[in-house]
């Protein structure tokens, strides 16, 4: 394609957000703190844009020590302060680019995104944003000053907007955004594939890696690189928002997703926090199965550690790849287990997050869910394999949620883990306790507004999983806190670890 030397110079500042912290009279933070992570979103961003012969820049507000509390409010009896640290984003120079680009996946981060669009709108700069938030809840990032809305979360709206915004000849229509007036563009089709996107340069992997995470993980590791290698989801659950992008599910090749890690251990990680949104939904295609098997062969032949950081779908790691069509479906498949999550000592996977199982009604929006004894003999696999580190996370907080039913939710969790530790007596295995939270745009969260049992409309609470913000039929939030609490005693790691929540 050749670009004029006007688009080349057309300047754009991508914008992390500052770190955030909720932290009590106590100086317990309650919320994941996120200065030191990957940020593979922009690592996407920026070798798209600058591919396209944007002069696309990060400006990653996570740097630096300035903290600011923006607002507090009272949870559990006590106050809790909001605060970032960072840049100070009155320090941001509105000027500084010729349009920005703002990215909010998470609505406990919504009031510093509008405070960020707020300051950078204020010279009539154009500023586009995207990110789930954003896709829920567009009117209120308008009203902040945004001069347009990305809907397509594949990346097939990011030239045409940017071109539109700048005023530049328009290489493509327009698609997948809202204007500031409320012209909404629909998501092209197909929407555009990760085998599509431009491998970022050196100098991008290094701005995006995780500057901190190894050490408190694995002592002598240099920092994470990260990988997203789908998007999409074959599943429909109704607490998930990416079923609503209308995405379908599309995946990287092997080969591609080989050149995006060796890109990683060229800059200098020696391990990959794994983002993608549903990494196994390939083994439901024939050739699936050996496409892990020969990516995962490529990520012990780089060297590289890999931390699954969302959590792979334990029922497409059995013999029936997601399906019950007879009861041997439900069974693991030891081969496919040995590759994602087995560990030698220096390469393959040191620490993986895995869903516990919670009874709830309605299996159909829950489909991905395993009976409780064949999910114990899947993650009984799974450690088998060596792994030395997980992560179990348990949702709580559910509308029939009762203490009855969280002394039973112990009694299986604290019996799984003792299990688990006779098959490796070493293994680390924490217990992440997870409030259940309204998130905008997915019948779950509708719900839980429609309910009558929400206590809290802000955002960070809400958005805390750390935070109970909603009654159940049972029991009140505080009690539902305390149980999180509790909880994390029916692992190794406990409170302690429950507060110490640097997060990659």
């Amino acid at each position: 394609m050749v670009v004029s030397q006007a688009q080349k110079s057309a300047s754009i500042g991508l914008v992390e957000l500052p770190a955030r912290r909720l932290v009590d009279t106590k100086g317990r933070n309650w919320t994941e703190f996120y200065k030191h992570n990957a940020i593979p979103s922009k690592q996407i961003l920026l070798a798209h844009l600058q591919g396209e012969g944007f002069d696309a820049q990060l400006v990653d507000l996570r740097k630096g020590d300035y903290k600011e509390e923006y607002g507090s409010l009272i949870w559990r009896g006590m106050r809790v302060s909001k605060s970032y640290e960072g840049t100070a984003i009155h320090s941001l120079d509105p000027d500084a680019y010729d349009a920005w680009g703002v990215t909010n996946n998470f609505m406990g981060n919504r009031q510093l995104a509008l405070m960020v669009i707020r300051h950078l709108s204020q010279h009539g700069k154009p500023v586009v944003v995207g990110g789930s938030d954003a896709i829920a809840l567009p009117d209120l990032y308008l009203e902040a000053g945004a001069t347009a809305i990305v809907l397509d979360k594949s990346g097939g709206a990011n030239v045409a907007i940017f071109d539109h915004v700048l005023g530049r000849p328009m290489r493509e229509q327009l698609s997948g955004v809202i204007l500031a007036d409320g012209t909404r563009y629909p998501v092209k089709m197909p929407p555009m594939s990760p085998q599509d996107w431009p491998l970022p340069s050196l100098d991008v992997v290094k701005q995006c890696m995780s500057s901190g995470y190894f050490k408190t993980i694995v002592d002598g590791y240099p920092p994470a690189g990260s990988l997203v290698a789908d998007v999409g989801c074959d599943r429909k659950c109704d607490f998930c928002q990416t079923p609503t992008y209308k995405t379908g599910y599309k995946r990287m090749t092997p080969e591609r997703t080989l050149q995006w890690l060796s890109l990683q251990r060229e800059a200098g990680a020696r391990s990959i926090v794994f983002s993608s949104d549903q990494f196994l939904g390939r083994v439901l295609f024939p050739e699936g199965k050996q496409e892990v098997l020969d990516i995962m062969a490529g990520v012990r032949d780089l060297g590289l550690a890999v931390n699954w950081c969302i959590g792979l779908e334990l029922k497409k790691a059995t013999i029936g790849r997601g399906y019950e069509r007879s009861p041997e479906d439900l069974a693991p498949d030891q081969e496919l287990i040995d590759a994602l999550w087995g560990w030698d000592g220096n390469a393959g996977s040191y620490e993986a997050f895995i869903p516990a199982e919670r009874p709830v009604e309605g299996k159909q929006a829950y489909a991905k869910l395993m009976p409780w004894q064949q999910h114990c003999e899947m993650v009984k696999a799974v450690v088998r394999t060596g792994i030395p580190r997980i992560q179990y996370g348990v949702i709580m907080g559910l509308p029939d949620d009762s203490h009855e039913t969280m002394l039973h939710l112990e009694d299986a969790v604290s019996g799984l883990y003792q299990e688990l530790k006779t098959i490796n007596p070493k293994l680390q295995f924490w217990v992440g306790t997870y409030a259940i939270s309204p998130i905008p745009g997915t019948p779950q969260g509708q719900a839980i507004r429609q309910s009558g049992l929400l206590r809290f409309e802000d955002p960070e609470i809400q958005a805390g999983f750390m935070t109970a913000c909603a009654d159940t039929h049972h029991m009140s939030y505080e009690e539902v806190s305390d149980w999180q609490l509790r909880l994390t005693n029916a692992g190794s790691g406990g409170t302690d670890w429950y507060f110490a929540n640097e997060t990659a």
